[in-house]
């Protein structure tokens, strides 16, 4: 398993962002971390070698990255996936048919699809439940749960987790909390120090920064979870390969510079849409009107550049949408670019229409992602955008 080096503990973010996890190259001295691009290695002899037998079970660029983002969770193992979802597979691995998971009624429509399409079929049991209370997580627990798994914020409702009080109601059940951490990311949320015991993230999103490739990482503190985790990763195999590795490694060096311009634009965005379309129809928890303002000072230190507003129709929706020119209509987020897209139709698109309804989420929610622009840019941008809307 890949432990981080324990004086990457002592410096702060951004060195650490830089520096955690790596080492000058020793054969050459290179300061960037080799792409090592081999399948096996060469052993001294029978039954000795350097660490490294297949490159599957191990591979020392994403060795480097699994140190470098663990440092920055705060957490002592990483373990880095060929995507989010491969990640989050592997993560669910952990558990056997029979076991029963409280999860988020509003997490990515990707996580909804694995559980109802897949792992349900195989014997896991799930329960979604609004997760902005305690109380209902409480009530939904049983003997037979293993886990409470929750994002925060939330996809694409910005909903907000306490996850101290999460993290009580999960332990006191003698069950696992998981919290999928892509939206605010360690440099603006650290779950582990807040009582969670996986913490996992969508790599190719805010870490990689760079929207040129998908993978998932995984952090943690316990060793037993840990080894389990190894053998998961070396066993199912669902790994990245050494330049992607790289990439995220190459992403994650800018991502406390990245991540306070993002921060910047959006609370700059949310303030305009808000003046725009009235605050109870944007959802952001920068906004002193979001009903979770307070939970997410006291357990974020920044905010993003994630924001849902509701424009009511579908027709709303598409006249923005397609009058958009900085901001780009696609699927995924977090990008140095901004991103557009209409959740119920494209991230969601999995998910029942009755659930969406329920939750809130039709077709005339729309989901922004502010890149890191110059913030003029981006609100020129929306001012052509909402020019002539509809009534």
């Amino acid at each position: 398993m890949t432990r981080i080096f324990e004086d990457d503990l002592r410096s702060g973010f951004g060195t650490r962002a830089i520096h955690a996890g790596q080492r000058p190259d020793p054969v050459s001295g290179a300061i960037m971390t080799p792409i090592y691009q081999t399948s096996t290695y060469v052993q001294d002899a029978l039954g000795q070698h350097k660490g490294y037998e297949y490159a599957r079970g191990k591979n020392p660029t994403r060795e480097a990255l699994e140190r470098n983002v663990a440092s920055l969770e705060g957490g002592r193992h990483g373990f880095a996936f060929g995507s989010g979802m491969g990640c989050l597979d592997s993560i669910m691995k952990l558990f056997r048919a029979g076991d029963h998971v409280v999860c988020g009624e509003n997490v990515y429509g990707g996580t909804f699809r694995l559980f109802d399409k897949l792992l349900q079929h195989l014997g896991l049991r799930f329960s979604y439940v609004d997760t902005r209370d305690p109380q209902r997580i409480a009530d939904a627990m049983t003997p037979e749960t293993r886990a409470v798994l929750v994002e925060t914020p939330t996809n694409p409702l910005m909903w907000l987790t306490d996850l101290r009080a999460a993290a009580d109601v999960a332990h006191r059940g003698n069950a696992l909390l998981i919290v999928d951490n892509t939206f605010a990311t360690p440099y603006f949320q650290r779950p582990l120090e807040l009582g969670a015991d996986i913490v996992w993230h969508s790599a190719t999103k805010y870490l990689n920064g760079h929207s040129d490739m998908v993978g998932g990482i995984a952090v943690l503190n316990d060793d037993d979870l840990a080894t389990r985790l190894q053998f998961i990763l070396n066993a199912a195999g669902a790994v990245p390969g050494p330049f992607d590795s790289w990439l995220v490694l190459r992403g994650t060096k800018t991502l406390h510079l990245r991540m306070r311009q993002h921060d910047a634009n959006g609370r700059r965005v949310a303030a305009w849409l808000a003046q725009r379309m009235g605050e109870d129809r944007v959802y952001y928890p920068g906004l002193e009107s979001h009903p979770q303002y307070a939970l997410a000072k006291s357990q974020m230190s920044g905010f993003g550049g994630m924001i849902s507003v509701e424009l009511g129709t579908k027709a709303r929706a598409a006249h923005v949408l397609e009058r958009v020119r900085v901001f780009s209509l696609a699927e995924s987020l977090g990008g140095v670019e901004s991103l557009i897209s209409l959740p119920a139709l494209m991230t969601h698109a999995s998910v029942p229409a009755d659930k969406k309804d329920a939750m809130g989420m039709g077709e005339g929610l729309i989901r922004l992602s502010c890149g890191v622009e110059d913030t003029e840019d981006l609100l020129a941008d929306l001012e052509h955008a909402f020019d002539g809307l509809p009534g």
